[in-house]
């Protein structure tokens, strides 16, 4: 907690309730007590990890430098083309730091925003395979 600059709000028997930055929604993170369950690993149905935004670059490398200060191993700077991302593992947690932008906005007209698989170009050569994979699910636009 102390080096994300999170607050408990609450903290119940099997659970604590965190708040980063201005709280509220979207800055309130439910951590659950729990030491006897198995760490988790990627795969459907599981929580891998937590993501937390930053907005740009030079923010991102303040984290980097903050986990080598403190000697908190991680990833470095991982660049995955909508953004980039930071890794490091606290206890069974992993901790994303990733950037807004470029974003995923910024490589189709908003139009057909999400009609499309979006890959970034490293990972074109496997499309067949990545879209005979995932899942499809409905993205037509409503206006309720």
């Amino acid at each position: 907690m102390q080096v994300y600059g999170m607050r408990v709000v609450e903290d119940g028997e099997d659970f604590s309730l965190l708040e980063v930055g201005q709280g509220g929604h979207g800055g309130q993170v439910i951590l659950r007590k729990d030491e006897t369950s198995p760490q988790e690993r990627q795969g459907y149905g599981l929580v891998h990890h937590v993501s937390f935004r930053v907005p740009d670059n030079a923010a991102i490398k303040v984290w980097a430098e903050k986990y080598q200060t403190l000697n908190i191993p991680n990833s470095g700077l991982v660049d995955r083309f909508y953004f980039e991302a930071l890794y490091a593992r606290v206890g069974h947690i992993l901790i994303e730091i990733s950037t807004d932008g470029p974003g995923f906005a910024t490589d189709e007209p908003y139009e057909t925003l999400g009609e499309r698989l979006s890959l970034p170009p490293f990972l074109e050569p496997k499309r067949e395979m990545i879209e005979a994979t995932v899942r499809p699910f409905n993205t037509s636009r409503t206006h309720k």
